[in-house]
């Protein structure tokens, strides 16, 4: 009865309109280079994604914590090129036991973390029972998931929404490409999002050129009339909608 619930109060959502023009800007692939605790000096309320038991990860989070900066857990998933996935990697070749367990470990090494979001995982997130796994340890944490949208054939909303995990997806990719023409392109169709529907959520990595757009941009953003928000505050905002328009309680989320 809970999962037809959320489901239905996942298609009720796409109606509702929002009055916000508010952006989350997510910074991925955290961890790896001492360069990354810089990021830290990028105007504005944004959300880092770290990547687990990497070098710098720890550091980062104790540091990121210290300015009340909402993190997430960026879990490496099984894609369907065969790439180099990095440790605490999540594989369609493992049982509930050993995902569960890999999941846990890297949860553990970073208990900061309000949520996750895939890196890479267009292929495992193809599949429902490795995301049953992962969503039941999420519930259990009140931790939230972003899906960062890594193939259209992605299972991990409709499973989320089944086990009552507060979700959302990635909207925009911001730097596919580096060029200043092709990033701008990008922050554009992001804010063409947010005047349309409210929100948007764009997602980014911390690649030097990347960096430099966005200690330019930022302060535009704002002087625009933007909100950049942590991922959480439009989760929050997406099931406050729903609650209002069908009087259904608020799954919770944990906060850090």
């Amino acid at each position: 009865m809970r999962s037809l619930l959320w489901l239905l109060l996942s298609a009720l959502y796409l109606a509702l309109p929002l009055q916000a023009k508010q952006i989350a800007i997510v910074i991925d692939d955290v961890g790896n280079h001492q360069r990354d605790l810089n990021l830290l000096s990028l105007p504005g309320e944004l959300t880092f994604a770290i990547l687990p038991h990497t070098p710098y990860s720890q550091k980062f989070a104790y540091l990121a914590s210290q300015q009340s900066k909402e993190l997430l857990l960026h879990v490496p998933m099984q894609a369907i090129e065969d790439k180099a996935l990095g440790p605490g990697a999540l594989t369609l070749d493992m049982d509930k036991q050993t995902l569960q367990m890999t999941l846990g470990h890297a949860l553990a090494s970073l208990p900061q973390v309000s949520g996750i979001n895939n890196h890479m995982g267009s292929a495992l997130t193809q599949y429902s029972d490795p995301m049953k796994w992962t969503m039941e340890i999420l519930r259990k944490r009140g931790l939230y998931f972003l899906d960062s949208r890594t193939t259209k054939e992605s299972q991990a909303q409709t499973v989320a929404d089944l086990y009552g995990v507060p979700n959302i997806a990635r909207q925009v990719f911001l730097d596919n490409e580096k060029q200043d023409t092709y990033l701008s392109q990008q922050l554009a169709e992001a804010k063409n999002i947010a005047l349309r529907t409210g929100q948007s959520i764009l997602i980014a990595h911390p690649y030097p050129e990347t960096v430099a757009f966005l200690h330019e941009q930022i302060p535009q953003l704002l002087e625009q009339g933007f909100e950049l928000v942590p991922v959480s505050q439009i989760v929050r905002s997406r099931y406050i909608q729903l609650a209002k328009h069908a009087g259904a309680p608020m799954p919770s989320i944990a906060k850090k």
